[in-house]
């Protein structure tokens, strides 16, 4: 009886924890197809110690941590963002730390860990494509955030394709029509390697340079949208090594697949390709306007697109039509005394990198470009999802001119309608989603890749020199901590049950407040409430 007085109270307080904020993060966005960086979860800590590694070793010391749930070893350069999806963690990263010895040298890979502890479970191994680096960028690793549906997990790979693996890997076998995982994993042409239970299973693969022609420009990064039977993908369809050409201007940038077959069924009608400034790296997001289901995309000539998201016909071809679209470039940005400022210069125009957030009819971007361009002048617009045709003069609700350069994406609180987001110059800004009247903002001091979130009555943000801040979520600036995670942040955080996940290039960490979860420590295991639910 002494045993079951002292289980009983914990398996409540297990079962209250987890129905008072249980809920997967399983794609970029969450659960939110509009892509907002927000999650409702509670509880969440604002302080963090991320311990130091133990002597000789780069595994981090749980004794030097605090509200540290686990830490685990990832590669050197770290940007595919993390998703959280039926007790698995995935992170996108590179082959600096190989988990298999066959596997030496620069890969993109995917790995997966068990969200309970941490362990390592599983990896997709990508070889780089042998064109080199104006396609496929040395070191970078896998740069796309999956998106998990049920048992599947579909996900853009550093060789242009839109791929479709198992959520559980090898381990319970070798399924779908595809078979030839030990000659996909060392690339074509090589001595097939070996498949066992610690790799991924591939279900099928669609190669966007094969069937598309397209000319991916330095990387491959799109996090896929999955909306009822089909797949949204951006093709990366860019520039050559001259930044002058584009080989492939008749090729589509945005693309839907079927999510069962990966066949090609709708392309867009924008014809994007010969005003490509550079690359294309935004991902799509998707909502119902006046009944209507659209997609959103940022496009590599600088407008955003709302397509229609059923493709229709059109003699041998099947279009994602054109619901409106916007200019997000300023004229102030493309003329300057008369004369035409040129792209990629600081005071010019910029494409589309960020993710369309959908929010209550609306969608909010920011334009920016490459890092390796440096800062300049950024433009963050609010635009009426309601309209039709070009909408550059007619839906733009709002916009913001102050910010930089930026390849956020934004966060809006339901809670307050504060608007948070991040520019590559390394500033937060806080703005009213609902006019663009700014709050205030906060400098970083050092260079934002990945997005802000927001959670819990906090934002939650990294930089470049591996800091990792949170910002009370309210209309007066406060800084609640600020901890360094020892390398270079340019990951988004997200929550996941209560947990809030978050890389630096080297460690995928997973924070939670230690007080409130102590109880959980001694708890019978959390699998078997997971299995009732």
């Amino acid at each position: 009886m002494k045993t079951f007085s002292k289980i009983l109270p914990a398996l409540a307080l297990c079962a209250f924890t987890n129905s008072s904020f249980a809920a997967d993060w399983p794609r970029w966005g969450g659960n939110d197809p509009g892509r907002n960086m927000y999650s409702p979860a509670k509880g969440l800590p604002s302080q963090f110690n991320a311990g130091k590694p133990k002597a000789g070793s780069e595994e981090i010391d749980p004794k030097t941590t605090k509200n540290v749930k686990w830490a685990a070893k990832i590669g050197s350069q770290s940007y595919g963002n993390v998703v959280v999806a039926n007790g698995k963690v995935l992170v996108g990263t590179n082959n600096e730390n190989p988990r298999d010895p066959q596997h030496q040298g620069d890969r993109s890979i995917l790995m997966c860990f068990d969200e309970k502890t941490g362990e390592f479970l599983w990896q997709l191994v990508v070889p780089k494509l042998a064109s080199g680096k104006v396609n496929d960028w040395e070191s970078l690793g896998l740069l796309s955030s999956p998106c998990v549906e049920g048992n599947r997990v579909y996900l853009v790979t550093s060789r242009c394709e839109v791929i479709c693996l198992d959520l559980d890997g090898q381990a319970n076998g070798n399924d779908g029509a595809f078979k030839d995982e030990a000659q996909y994993v060392v690339g074509p042409g090589k001595p097939p390697g070996k498949i066992g239970p610690k790799d991924a299973d591939i279900i099928w693969r669609y190669d966007m340079m094969d069937e598309l022609g397209v000319f991916p420009h330095n990387a491959s990064n799109c996090s896929v949208l999955v909306a009822g039977d089909k797949v949204y993908a951006c093709t990366s369809n860019g520039q050559d090594w001259t930044h002058v050409n584009i080989p492939s201007p008749n090729s589509p940038s945005f693309i839907a697949l079927n999510k069962n077959t990966g066949q090609l069924i709708g392309e867009d009608d924008a014809k994007i390709g010969s005003r490509i400034f550079h690359g294309q790296w935004s991902s799509p997001s998707t909502g119902t306007v006046n009944g209507k289901e659209l997609v959103f995309f940022g496009g590599g000539d600088g407008w955003t697109y709302a397509f229609d998201a059923n493709p229709v016909k059109e003699g041998d071809s099947d279009f994602l039509k054109t619901v409106w679209k916007a200019d997000c470039n300023p004229p102030e940005y493309k003329t300057k005394d008369g004369q035409s400022v040129k792209y990629p210069a600081p005071e010019g125009p910029s494409e589309v990198n960020a993710t369309p957030v959908f929010y209550k009819n609306r969608v909010y971007v920011a334009t920016g470009q490459d890092p390796e361009h440096g800062e300049g002048v950024g433009h963050l617009l609010c635009l009426d999802a309601t309209k039709t045709g070009d909408i550059t003069k007619t839906g733009v609700i709002w916009d913001y001119k102050k910010i930089h350069r930026s390849i956020s994406t934004v966060s809006i609180d339901p809670s307050t309608g504060l608007l948070f987001v991040g520019d590559f110059s390394g500033f937060v800004h806080c703005l009213d989603a609902e006019t663009g009247k700014e709050y205030w903002t906060h400098d970083m001091k050092a260079h934002m890749w990945g997005s802000t979130l927001v959670a819990d009555g906090k934002v939650y943000c990294g930089d470049e020199d591996g800091d990792f801040t949170v910002l009370a979520a309210t209309k007066e600036k406060k800084v609640l901590s600020e901890t360094n995670l020892g390398a270079p942040v340019y990951s988004t955080p997200i929550v996941a049950n209560g947990v809030l996940y978050v890389h630096s290039n080297a460690h995928l960490f997973a924070f939670y407040d230690e007080s409130k979860n102590a109880v959980l420590k001694d708890a019978p295991p959390k699998v078997e409430l997971n299995e009732k639910k």
